[in-house]
């Protein structure tokens, strides 16, 4: 299995939910609404869920081994920094444009 494309969809600055991925595996295979969320004690990512009828959340998917699921999680939060550097440098250029102005 290879993770042939990470897509951050959204980043949100409020709460504990930091951002919202989707993932393909090998060209063949999306999976939507990974979500990037910050932990009492470092971030992590929870796969897609729904509330069953007992008010349980439950996976729609999920990595079967745990090292699956390391390596999802780490190549998913280093695509999350990557994306957060590239906005952070935009807006620094930005903000260094409007002050040469």
């Amino acid at each position: 299995m290879e993770i042939t494309d990470i897509k951050i969809r959204r980043i949100i600055t409020e709460g504990r939910l930091r951002a919202v991925v989707s993932v393909t595996i090998d060209d063949m295979l999306a999976v939507h609404d990974i979500k990037v969320v910050q932990g009492d004690e470092r971030l992590f990512v929870a796969m897609p869920s729904r509330k069953d009828e007992n008010g349980v959340f439950r996976d729609i998917v999920h990595p079967i081994s745990s090292e699956a699921r390391k390596m999802m999680e780490e190549q998913i939060l280093e695509t999350y920094h990557r994306h957060l550097a590239l906005m952070e440098a935009e807006a620094q250029e930005e903000a260094m444009q409007e002050s040469a102005s």
